[in-house]
């Protein structure tokens, strides 16, 4: 009796030193959708546009986590996605300061275009100036550029989303 009191205890005591000293590991984390590499929204107001870029704590850039290439590549893709109401274009520019202006002079952009699985949420919407340039029409051909690259297979989708959201001038530079 004296032996199984003793090897319990021991086996007792060896669970809780156990318990006490080993290091738990954290269970394994799910891997972070492309998307949050993109940013965090953090503002939606005092906007201010930096050049021919928005500001990234109001427009971090957004995506459709679903949009492969395949689909992106089909023709009137964007078109079928393509769904920003009026009320949310007024939001845009009120949240960067624009109470009014003239019509081609800024267009409502998608910092990762449709065409290459951006989104329609505000997070992804800014208001682009036509001038100076580079202004919208000059990222509207970097847009074509990537797109063409990525349906052609000589970039990936999610490449083209990091290059144009992070510095499509850099991109429109080196192709002008």
């Amino acid at each position: 009796m004296k032996n199984k009191v003793f090897i319990y205890s021991a086996v007792f005591f060896i669970i809780i030193i156990l318990v006490v000293f080993l290091p738990v590991s954290p269970p394994p984390q799910k891997q972070a959708p492309v998307a949050t590499v993109l940013g965090v929204r953090t503002k939606t107001s005092d906007c201010q546009i930096q050049g021919p870029f928005p500001d990234k704590t109001c427009t971090p850039g957004d995506i459709i986590p679903t949009a492969s290439k395949d689909q992106i590549c089909i023709p009137g893709y964007s078109k079928n996605v393509r769904n920003v109401p009026q009320e949310e274009k007024n939001q845009v520019y009120q949240e960067y300061g624009i109470l009014s202006h003239q019509k081609g002079e800024y267009e409502v952009d998608h910092l990762i275009p449709l065409e290459l699985g951006g989104s329609n949420d505000i997070s992804n919407l800014w208001p682009e100036a036509a001038a100076p340039i580079p202004g919208f029409h000059e990222k509207d051909t970097v847009e074509n550029l990537l797109h063409d690259q990525v349906c052609s297979g000589n970039l990936t989708l999610q490449q083209a989303q990091q290059e144009i959201s992070n510095n499509w001038l850099q991109v429109y530079q080196s192709i002008k």
